[in-house]
């Protein structure tokens, strides 16, 4: 399961290991023991009326909809799916079109676990579609993608009254202030930047750190950075490996250009890797920029942190 992780995502396969598969086989354990106490019915107190009883009593929906994304194909839905099959509903997934393989595979898991075919569909096609599909009478949708996308979503599912969840992206600010640990920072902001190559919903988008720390943490975070191995994310001597989506690709290189043509300070990376086949950028550290800057303003979904004083 990891190797068709990596092969399809491009993400290390030490990262496939610990961001994907051991977080589902933890949750998948942990509601399996569980989920007949979470979803027992509660008894609502009612104080004054002592001769009254009141209880929430839990039913499934129906048919959830899960639309899941390509930067995390198999923990991501896997964990939607497991939980709304524990609460007793039917589930179509609708995986990203970069990575229908992981959600095939997650299909054979289930026949071998002898879940019913009919309990469980894998719908591989176009987003134009899924949006068809939250109107042929599905009872909930979960939607893991871009921000963009997930207003259509919620739109579609607010003309329809149908509950819905979204978790959607952002431009997660990292605050350095004058009493952080220089070296505990660095090491958490180039994880957090550039784990997933940056194809995280919560990376580490930018940083504002104190004017009293500025100079020695980028000197950290530049030194640690150029330390990170890029290269055949099957190879367990990868730190960072490809990005996903060429298109993302561009929204990074173009960020990082207009950054460069308005003075910004290009510390290390910079621009796409030339050779080698695979969609490769480099972890790019950007420094001398404010948020007026589209790179500090607009998401980034790729390996680029720009620092701010």
């Amino acid at each position: 399961v990891a190797e068709l992780i990596t092969l399809e995502n491009g993400k290390p396969h030490q990262e496939a290991l610990t961001t994907e598969i051991i977080p589902v086989v933890n949750l998948v354990r942990y509601f399996a023991g569980q989920a007949s106490r979470i979803l027992a019915p509660r008894d609502i107190p009612l104080h004054t009326a002592l001769h009254r009883r009141s209880y929430v009593h839990y039913r499934p929906r129906g048919v959830v909809f899960v639309i899941s994304p390509w930067n995390f194909p198999f923990s991501i839905p896997t964990g939607e799916v497991v939980m709304a099959l524990v609460a007793g509903n039917t589930v179509v997934q609708k995986p990203a079109s970069l990575t229908p393989l992981i959600a095939m595979k997650m299909r054979e898991l289930m026949d071998a676990a002898e879940v019913p075919a009919d309990v469980f569909e894998v719908c591989t096609t176009t987003g134009a579609t899924a949006q068809q599909m939250i109107e042929m009478g599905v009872n909930y949708v979960n939607f893991t993608g871009s921000t963009e996308v997930g207003r259509r979503v919620a739109e579609t599912c607010g003309r329809h009254l149908l509950p819905c969840s979204m978790e959607l992206g952002g431009k997660d600010p990292a605050l350095v202030l004058a009493d952080a640990d220089p070296e505990l920072a660095a090491n958490a902001i180039v994880w957090g930047a550039f784990a997933n190559c940056g194809q995280v919903c919560a990376s580490v988008e930018r940083v504002h750190v104190h004017e009293q720390l500025h100079d020695q943490l980028v000197k950290k975070i530049v030194e640690k950075t150029k330390k990170l191995r890029q290269g055949d994310p099957a190879s367990f001597d990868t730190d960072v490996g490809a990005m996903t989506d060429p298109g993302q690709l561009e929204v990074v290189a173009a960020q990082v250009d207009e950054a460069r043509e308005r003075g910004a300070k290009v510390l290390t990376g910079g621009a796409p890797r030339e050779g080698g086949g695979g969609y490769y950028y480099p972890p790019t550290v950007l420094a001398g920029l404010d948020e007026s800057f589209e790179v500090a303003r607009e998401e980034s979904f790729g390996p680029v942190l720009p620092i701010m004083k």
